[in-house]
């Protein structure tokens, strides 16, 4: 157990304000918030004068360790949060995908993920579970691992990679009906995964086999179609959605357009698509083409990041309170406050760095973001209560992070649904024989 800590002189930033404060962490957990805590010898005090303590950031989508058609993500369960500490964030929620076309059931997927991660984690981490075939035992499993037992209150949808991961509209919406039942929420890849592969025939045919076939295969189109696509299926099922890595001004305007009719939609931007743009897929060197590689894949036009960006909230909220509040986690997470569990980080908002894969944590000998500087850096990390890094140093113990349930019925994404729902009693017209 981490001595208790005591964090001096900082600025607290929340989500919905910031003021000057001290905080007091004992086993942690934040016990104290206010001026002027006066530390005891032994207590670990750290000075974080000129400096905001915020809340540790929450990745809601991570890949560790991921079988996928013979090849296995490079950053496992130990370098993928060593990595993520090192920048701040201090919770992942995983995707699991349990291989349903090889027999195995979403239970022995789930048993499978927390078999790798719980002795490698050095962060916190929970789980988001993949349906990629509706079977009569679905429902049944469904119900049971988003009980407070297994805790997973989301389940993911591929839209694309047809023969693999992809489900079909009538499979994924009878899947969102029972994340309706059971107040879980559906989280979608959205693309077109048939007209893809009929694209890719073709290129291919053209002798188009360069990594720029890749974003030719993925038009922006079809990220719209599908993304407008998934948010009709899920009102018809009456649940809640979440997208997934919304890359294209299509995608993001289909959501805008089914939030402005009062469907529950929650759209993910990601680090790639607000920093990046699809010019890398012709780059003469088809190495360096090749790294960009990602779907959806980056938009080809330009402007794309700048109008994702200006979709986007305040810091703390889009780093970690509205991640918190979707998975039912918050204020325990997300939020400096009494009671809330000590994940902070002090950060340096003067400081600058240049992000480089000769100085990243990741198990890759590239880094697609190289040579962008960075305003603000995450000086300390605290997970937990215990500092996992400071100085630029890991001080990260395998297997100190631990699992967090994720209980369904979130108040911030279910509080309408009843509402939803009795406005969706089907209507009977009794007639006479």
């Amino acid at each position: 157990m981490s001595p208790p800590l005591v964090i001096k002189n900082g600025t607290v930033v929340n989500e919905d304000g910031m003021f000057k404060a001290d905080v007091l962490v004992k086993n942690g957990i934040i016990v104290e918030v206010s001026p002027n805590i006066i530390p005891l010898p032994d207590m670990e005090l750290i000075d974080a004068s000129d400096r905001l303590v915020i809340p540790g950031g929450i990745d809601p989508h991570t890949h560790m360790q991921m079988p996928y058609m013979g090849e296995v993500t490079k950053d496992d369960f130990l370098k993928g949060t060593e990595a993520a500490v090192a920048g701040g964030t201090t919770m992942i929620i995983d995707f699991c995908c349990p291989d349903h076309r090889n027999g195995e059931s979403l239970m022995s997927g789930y048993n499978r993920w927390r078999g790798w991660a719980d002795p490698k984690v050095c962060c916190d981490y929970g789980l988001s579970v993949a349906i990629t075939q509706w079977r009569p035992e679905t429902a049944e499993q469904m119900a049971l691992i988003t009980s407070p037992e297994y805790g997973v209150n989301s389940f993911k949808f591929y839209m694309a990679y047809e023969g693999t991961l992809m489900v079909r509209d009538d499979e994924m919406y009878r899947a969102m009906q029972e994340c309706a039942k059971l107040r879980a929420l559906a989280r979608v890849h959205c693309e077109n995964g048939a007209v893809i592969k009929e694209k890719e025939i073709d290129l291919l045919a053209k002798g188009v086999t360069g990594p720029e076939g890749h974003t030719q295969s993925r038009p922006e189109e079809i990220e719209a179609e599908a993304t407008n696509r998934a948010c009709v299926l899920a009102a018809q099922a009456n649940c809640p959605l979440y997208v997934v890595h919304v890359m294209t001004k299509g995608a993001a305007a289909a959501i805008s357009h089914h939030r402005a009719q009062g469907s529950i939609v929650f759209g993910e931007p990601i680090a790639a698509g607000l920093a990046l743009d699809g010019s890398h897929y012709y780059d003469d060197d088809w190495l360096h083409a090749a790294r960009y590689v990602m779907s959806p894949p980056l938009s080809r036009d330009p402007t794309t990041p700048e109008l994702l960006m200006k979709l986007l909230a305040a810091y703390v909220s889009i780093t970690s309170a509205t991640a918190a509040k979707i998975f039912n986690i918050y204020p325990k997470k997300g939020r400096i406050a009494v009671g809330s569990d000590a994940d902070i980080v002090i950060f340096n908002p003067n400081a600058i760095r240049t992000i480089s894969a000769d100085t990243h944590h990741h198990n890759l000998d590239f880094n697609i973001f190289e040579g962008i500087q960075c305003h603000g850096v995450a000086e300390i990390t605290i997970s937990r209560g215990r500092i996992v890094w400071a100085n630029g140093k890991l001080q990260t113990v395998p297997g100190s992070g631990k699992f967090v349930p994720l209980l369904s019925n979130s108040p911030f994404v279910f509080s309408t649904q009843e509402i939803r729902e009795r406005k969706n009693v089907p209507r009977i017209v009794e007639r006479l024989d």
